[in-house]
């Protein structure tokens, strides 16, 4: 029925009732006059108590009985037409809501909406206080609380009853609507200390519910529930009733809607792994052709890294090993597959067990197996023409070696030969350089071991002298390097540096101690055994103090590089130490340098120092204070004051005349 089709019956209805009202008396029916107040009343749909009105009124002016009599029968007349027509526009009204859901279900997006709706459409007609809806949970064997409308209480909202507990449960074991007019009194169904927490919190007492049915099975409940004591009528239970058949069919059609585009999806995904199948075999004979002609030419690393990166769309690198996430190229060297780094990926190129570098391939986090077995032939490429490389480079390397020993063994050596020399190995004997001192930490257990461990430390610094247009040899059980020093690099600098390069690539800790810069090798090529003497005295003192695996020079010692120095450096060390004071009172023509030297001559101690400068003593604190934002917080420390006493005194010599 349409609400059209509703308002049309209650028209008639209303025609019916006028017509029994004002149509000709029967034997029982009120004279004639009698029934006009009670029409007045029903035309502006007065309160059932004001019905009475017109009888009080009568009785009070006096009239006849028979009068009274009359009043009386068309007030029953009227109240049983006012009942009528509410009746009617009660059925109109959940017609109308029945309807709307119906409309609501028919246009289904969002399922939570519409039950919802159902929830406060359902409430509304039944005039309770609460409305809800529970659900059956088939993986934890419960129900629990989906949608409420009116409840106040947090505990009640998440509930979780237990199957066959509470009058929920009643209703879902027998499949049957349920009504209590007093919840607590009822022993009938199962009460447990949690719901009737849960609903002692909400205060309801008269509770409705009526199952939500898919087929045969109880998938669930809706409740009317209200915080007096209430009958519900069978009206009102078949209201809920059809809410209920309204709300299962929304719930069967999201279901359904779900399982539609979850198929369609699979299916999508089953096409789209077709069509990249199809794509990646294309690719992988691609990349075979690709890669079998780059060897064949001759290709070089950034050859096969360019086709690779044509043939999987994406950008690939060969990268040296200290340029690559250690972790995951370790990862990849372990298992000798290509592995996934946040959003790219890294396949080690390796050599009998030797880390090369790696071929990367970058931002492209889903890669189809196909693709990954290509990057990984890639690198296996990569490594074969490495490997051929390195064969032409050894020879180089043993030239470099020769050229090196050299410098370290023939001080009368014509410079003009020895810069020939260089140059044919890339390398500018002119330019600032800094001599390494390089050994393997860890004893090998035997003496084949021991060769092949120091092999590989000489291979990988004869790569890194290549690499860096210097030179490397082996020497007095270790390897000795000459570096060029790039502008704004130090020498401590690129003895960790250094020291963290070789360790990568043999993957043992290696230790470097570095000289100081030294400067045109080939016109002072004693130079290069004084500076190979430093860097070995700076490795046996990271050895001594227990810094095994790290690189430094020897400005790293403080005034213990004073002594593995091979020219003293006195003046670096003040400056180094204690310049920025001496600067500052230059600038300022301030007094600092003499006020922390009288502080440690008076045992640091501010009232004794302001005795000896004559000045009061916050004038010490202040300068201090300025001291140590000069030098830094930790200027006071005994390993800092012993260091800038030494300055201060080097300083004091340094300024006499």
């Amino acid at each position: 029925m349409s609400r059209d089709h509703a308002q049309s019956a209650e028209r008639a209805g209303a025609e019916a009732a006028g017509a029994a009202v004002t149509g000709a008396p029967a034997a029982d029916s009120a004279p004639a006059g009698a029934e006009a107040p009670f029409l007045e009343l029903l035309s502006r749909g007065a309160s059932a108590d004001a019905y009475e009105q017109p009888v009080l009124l009568a009785r009070a002016e006096g009239r006849p009985a028979e009068a009274i009599a009359a009043l009386e029968h068309a007030k029953l007349l009227a109240l049983r037409v006012r009942a009528e027509l509410e009746g009617r526009r009660r059925r109109e009204a959940e017609l109308s809501a029945l309807f709307e859901t119906a409309h609501d279900l028919a246009g289904l997006r969002d399922l939570d909406s519409v039950l919802q709706a159902i929830v406060q459409r359902a409430r509304s007609l039944l005039g309770t206080d609460v409305a809800y809806l529970s659900l059956n949970d088939p993986d934890r064997g419960d129900t629990y609380m989906r949608v409420t409308e009116g409840s106040v209480a947090a505990r009640f909202q998440q509930l979780r009853l237990g199957m066959g507990e509470g009058l929920g449960g009643l209703v879902a074991q027998t499949a049957r609507p349920y009504v209590t007019d007093d919840y607590f009194k009822d022993g009938r169904f199962q009460h447990t200390n949690t719901i009737d927490t849960g609903v002692r919190d909400e205060g309801l007492v008269a509770i409705l519910g009526v199952p939500l049915m898919l087929g045969q099975h109880v998938i669930g409940v809706l409740f009317a529930a209200d915080r007096r004591a209430r009958v519900f009528e069978r009206e009102q239970i078949a209201l809920l009733g059809s809410f209920a058949a309204l709300a299962a069919a929304a719930i069967d059609s999201a279901n359904m809607l779900a399982e539609t585009r979850s198929a369609l999806a699979d299916l999508e995904r089953a096409n789209e792994i077709i069509r990249d199948r199809s794509g990646v075999i294309e690719r992988a004979s691609d990349v075979h052709d690709r890669l079998t002609e780059l060897v064949l030419r001759g290709g070089g690393v950034h050859d096969v890294a360019a086709a690779v990166s044509q043939v999987l769309d994406g950008t690939v690198e060969f990268t040296e090993t200290v340029d690559t996430p250690p972790a995951p190229l370790e990862a990849s060297r372990a298992e000798g597959h290509a592995v996934r780094h946040q959003d790219d990926w890294i396949a080690a190129v390796t050599a009998g067990g030797e880390l090369l570098g790696a071929l990367v391939l970058r931002g492209h986090p889903g890669l189809d197996p196909v693709d990954q077995l290509t990057l990984e032939r890639a690198a296996m490429v990569t490594s074969l023409l490495l490997l051929a490389r390195r064969s032409a480079a050894e020879a180089e390397q043993r030239v470099r070696g020769e050229l090196l020993d050299d410098l370290l063994d023939a001080r009368d050596r014509d410079p003009r030969l020895l810069r020939e020399r260089a140059s044919r190995l890339h390398a500018d004997l002119d330019a600032t350089h800094v001599v390494l001192a390089a050994r393997l930490d860890a004893v090998a257990p035997d003496a084949d071991q021991e060769a092949e461990a120091r092999r590989r430390l000489w291979s990988a610094a004869s790569h890194l002298a290549a690499t860096r247009h210097g030179l490397a040899a082996a020497r007095d059980g270790g390897t000795v390097l000459v570096l060029p020093l790039i502008a704004g690099d130090t020498a401590t600098e690129l003895a960790r540096r250094t020291a963290r390069q070789l360790g990568t690539a043999v993957h043992e800790a290696v230790t470097v101690g570095a000289s100081g810069p030294v400067r045109d090798l080939a016109a002072h090529p004693d130079t290069v055994a004084a500076a190979y003497a430093e860097g070995r005295r700076c490795l046996e003192a990271l050895r001594l103090l227990g810094r095994s695996g790290d690189g430094a020079a020897a400005e790293d010692f403080g005034f213990l590089g004073l002594l593995l120095a091979g020219d003293r450096d006195i003046a670096g060390f003040v400056d180094r130490t204690i310049g920025e004071v001496v600067a500052y009172d230059e600038r300022r023509g301030t007094d600092l340098v003499r006020t922390i030297d009288a502080y440690f001559t008076c045992g640091m101690s501010p009232a004794r120092t302001k005795d000896a400068l004559h000045v009061h003593v916050n004038t010490v604190a202040q300068r201090l204070e300025r001291v140590g934002r000069l030098l830094g917080d930790d200027w006071q420390s005994p390993a800092r004051t012993l260091e800038i006493q030494l300055a201060l005194r080097l300083h004091r010599l340094s300024t006499r005349h």
